[in-house]
């Protein structure tokens, strides 16, 4: 069976599902109420504001509600085949498992580009309204706002492939859901630390984190180092879908099924 069928097939089992309205909550509860507390101390004269705003709303965003929304994404789409075994029928087709779950994983990359698309369409709509309401006459930065999103969605991969590898190798959603959910909590104090690059959890909101620090300091965007970060979250992202690929399957079918080529 060829990849982009099996990738077809995903999506079609995953149509009906209530992943979608999820996806808008965490924004809009982020932006709204990040937007509303400080366009209160816009004056007409206020500069950087755009910059200001979405540091109000990413940081909080990026930390715990962006990879909270990803634990329960993954939970949803492992679900569709947990539910009356039907991993079981799945795997007597001829198909890879190594295949199948990565069509599931391209599937969670979806919605995580579908998040990041409404963080930015709900906070460039929230933002151009305070700037409008306070009558503050500033250009809005797309190009910046994009880079920023862009940025979020790149560190959240790797986070998002180990949450994917957790799901998949904890084959009961209870346990894979609350250690998912154990492992994003201490995110905060990580970065906080030189171990924060073996973290992924944190990835997101140490980018944010940095940018706030820049905005603050104006050292224009100094902080955050691509080495060694990027050939660190490259190793952890690969590992974590090797992880996922070669459990997929194992455990929930019991052994019982064939070997990939």
């Amino acid at each position: 069976m060829r990849f982009f069928t099996l990738l077809q097939m995903e999506f079609r089992k995953i149509k009906r599902s209530k992943i979608v309205p999820l996806l808008f909550i965490a924004p809009l509860l982020v932006v709204i109420s990040g937007v509303a507390s400080l366009s209160r101390y816009f004056t007409p004269e206020y500069t950087a504001a755009w910059p200001a705003m979405f540091m109000q709303s990413a940081l909080l965003y990026a930390y715990y509600l962006l990879p909270f929304s990803m634990v329960v994404v993954c939970a949803v789409i492992a679900g569709r085949e947990t539910g009356n075994n039907g991993i079981l029928k799945m795997l007597t087709l001829p198909v890879s498992r190594r295949a199948l779950s990565m069509a599931k994983f391209c599937v969670l990359v979806f919605y995580l580009f579908l998040e990041t698309l409404v963080f930015f369409v709900v906070f460039l709509a929230a933002g151009t309204v305070a700037t409008g309401t306070m009558r503050v006459e500033e250009t809005i930065p797309l190009f910046y706002l994009v880079k920023r999103c862009a940025g979020l969605f790149l560190t959240m991969l790797p986070c998002t492939a180990t949450m994917w590898a957790v799901t998949v190798l904890l084959d009961r959603p209870l346990f894979s859901v609350g250690l998912n959910l154990l492992l994003v909590i201490p995110g905060v104090l990580v970065s906080a630390t030189p171990a924060w690059i073996l973290y992924p959890y944190c990835y997101s909101g140490y980018l944010v984190s940095c940018s706030l620090h820049d905005f603050t300091t104006g050292s224009g965007g100094r902080t955050f180092s691509v080495f060694p970060f990027l050939p660190a979250a490259a190793l952890i992202f690969v590992m974590s879908l090797a992880a996922a690929a070669g459990g997929f399957g194992g455990r929930l079918s019991g052994g019982r099924t064939r070997k990939d080529a």
